[in-house]
């Protein structure tokens, strides 16, 4: 296949799924890795497509095409995530299996969390496990690769442990809520890994500041309704009245 060829092929597989990871691509076009990686650099700028980590997005999706750092996103709407945290702890019960995804409001979560009696927290960030085995809590980790921006444990390792696994309760954060593209994220491993534990999870609450509403990342992970929202500030008025959303 002609350079050209794969290129127009790559944009088609892109537009046709939403989104798509450099393995499918590699085997989907017979060809390596690096090759893809190249060729997303090349679509990315011409603006043909979204190259975001892991894979690539269409442009209609990517309103939100990068994860901020925890010590960026660590200082906003500290007021907000407090009171969320608090509520959203208060829904732990005794005997629990949690999930806790990574991000900087889950981790603010884990210093309201009580200390029950036979819980244990299953968590994909390394930083949330190190303050929950401070804390006291019981603690386990998922395997498989580290991601920088948000110290978060992704990749097949990573799903081959969450298939193990059936949560009593799971909270996530999400950078982007909408009704109709539901929970989104920037980067297609990490979203892998939201989906499959959501999947394993029996009440799942996404714990997020007012100011993700209406915004759209590259990756969807969960539909609106598959989650309860906890969210506190300056809601909009479309999502304070659908009964899954708890403004505290």
């Amino acid at each position: 296949m002609l350079a050209e060829d794969r290129l127009n092929a790559i944009v088609s597989m892109v537009q046709q799924t939403g989104s798509v990871t450099v393995p499918e691509l590699a085997e989907a076009l017979g060809v390596t890795a690096s090759t893809i990686r190249r060729d997303l650099q090349t679509l990315d700028r011409a603006h043909r497509i979204a190259k975001v980590h892991g894979g690539a997005t269409s442009l209609e999706r990517a309103h939100v095409t990068r994860d901020l750092t925890l010590n960026e996103r660590s200082d906003l709407h500290n007021d907000d995530k407090e009171r969320i945290c608090a509520r959203a702890a208060a829904l732990v019960e005794p005997e629990s299996f949690v999930y806790i995804d990574s991000g900087s409001t889950t981790l603010r979560l884990i210093e309201h969390l009580p200390h029950l009696e036979d819980v244990t927290y299953v968590t994909d960030s390394v930083l949330h496990a190190q303050h929950l085995a401070v804390r006291g809590m019981r603690t386990v980790v998922l395997g498989g690769e580290l991601k920088p921006e948000t110290e978060a444990l992704v990749g097949p390792d990573a799903l081959a442990t969450l298939d193990r696994y059936n949560f009593n309760c799971g909270f996530w954060g999400s950078n982007g809520i909408a009704t109709e593209q539901g929970f989104t994220a920037p980067d297609i491993e990490e979203a892998q890994v939201k989906r499959i534990s959501m999947r394993h999870t029996a009440k799942r609450y996404v714990i997020s500041d007012a100011s993700k509403f209406g915004m759209v990342a590259p990756v969807k992970f969960a539909d609106f309704r598959d989650a309860t929202i906890i969210t506190a500030g300056e809601v909009p008025a479309k999502y304070r009245a659908m009964d899954n959303v708890i403004t505290v």
